[in-house]
């Protein structure tokens, strides 16, 4: 059952509004203000623009000197600097298969990155790899050398090709033992695989910082199930995270309305298509069951379509009463949501933005304190919220 929801639009306060003091205040010497002052339920927050003019991008990661990497669709990862705003394209990437929601995906840094040694300096990303006529969701890394990319790695790609343009999943999050999970998508035409045990489609896996398989992992010493299933009866998911305790979150597309958050743990099934809270795109007939016996029902189910792609926990004790709380952003519904969970549950919704920066892509909490939001368009951009004190 749904929790009841605070549900408050977030207020503009406009030019006129005076005495704004910016919370953390850093790289801001080319970011242009969209938004002085949006006032939520719970906090004042502005938005700036730091970087535009990017096609289709599709995540954001953070490099210790302060500059961003930011992927594209079409197979670009660029280097962006907070300064001057200025992005270029770093060389040595895969060709990948942008066809439809293919392309260049997810980028995330090694949780060692950074460390003097260098020897974890990699940068991990997935991508729809070409395969003849098909593709493949595949996971690789390259080494990062201070303006440039080593080698290319290529570390894991799912077992079955199939048809280009849908359901890549393709979101990445580190738990806390170094192992990096994965999501994949039932990639569009044939849902059922999503509870094949034999098919990485449909699924989340849990793999080593190397693409290998984790001696733990739930399914190692199941003959029928592949070895980097981490969980099965996943449609698609597109916004993936691990909280400050450990726990790993979801937010997944349904089909016609009934997209879902999913609190992930090892071995669960979570459904896909056999329950579904959506509807059929044809018909606009339900899909599945409600709910079944061994599989695991959502957390919550957003309203409406709201396309989620996008999800962070806000760890800065500079956003207030924001702090432990989910933001999620959508893409058809243009909304960025917060989300605070309460013993496993949302006891609350908030809409904090809802058009003003468009298709929401990815949602990060930036290593400034910052929230960072990335838009999904063929003129994309870069854009941080930050909290603002009014006088």
């Amino acid at each position: 059952m749904r929790m009841t929801k605070a549900y408050r639009s977030a207020r503009w306060l406009g030019p006129a509004a005076t005495g704004l003091l910016l919370i953390g205040a850093v790289n801001s010497a080319h970011a242009e203000v969209m938004h002085e002052a949006i006032e939520s339920e719970h906090l004042t927050f502005s938005i700036e623009r730091v970087a535009d003019g990017l096609e289709n991008p599709w995540a954001v990661a953070f490099l210790p000197d302060g500059r961003y990497l930011v992927s594209e669709r079409n197979g670009q990862l660029n280097l962006i600097d907070p300064e001057s705003g200025e992005s270029s394209v770093l060389e040595g990437m895969p060709e990948v298969n942008h066809h439809g929601q293919g392309g260049l995906l997810d980028v995330v840094l090694h949780p060692g990155f950074g460390a003097e040694d260098g020897d974890n300096d990699w940068v991990y990303f997935t991508w729809s790899k070409p395969d003849g006529s098909n593709s493949r969701t595949a996971l690789s890394r390259v080494k990062w050398e201070g303006d440039e990319l080593g080698e290319v790695e290529h570390i894991f790609e799912q077992e079955r090709a199939s048809g280009p343009g849908r359901h890549y999943g393709s979101r990445l999050a580190w738990l806390p033992d170094g192992t990096l999970l994965m999501s994949i998508g039932d990639r569009g035409s044939e849902p059922p695989r999503a509870q094949a045990s034999n098919d990485h489609a449909g699924s989340t896996l849990r793999l080593t910082a190397t693409g290998g398989v984790p001696d733990d992992n739930p399914f190692v010493d199941d003959a029928d199930t592949l070895d980097e299933i981490y969980t099965l009866g996943n449609r698609n998911i597109q916004g993936m995270t691990v909280l400050s305790n450990g726990e790993a979150w979801a937010s997944e597309h349904g089909p016609r309305t009934g997209d879902e958050l999913n609190h992930i743990e090892p071995s669960n099934n979570y459904g896909w298509p056999d329950v579904s809270q959506g509807n059929d795109y044809a018909t606009n007939d339900p899909i599945g069951e409600d709910s079944l016996p061994g599989m695991v029902d959502p957390v919550y189910v957003f309203e409406g379509r709201f396309a989620p792609a996008g999800l962070t926990e806000v760890t800065s004790d500079a956003f207030g009463a924001w702090q432990g709380s989910l933001l999620v952003g959508g893409l058809g519904s243009e909304k960025l949501l917060l989300l605070r969970l309460e013993d496993g549950k949302v006891a609350e919704e908030e809409l904090i933005l809802e058009g003003e920066v468009g298709r929401i892509r990815d949602v990060r909490q930036g290593s400034d304190d910052a929230i960072y939001l990335v838009t999904d368009d063929a003129q994309g951009g870069l854009y941080r919220l930050r909290p603002v004190s009014v006088h």
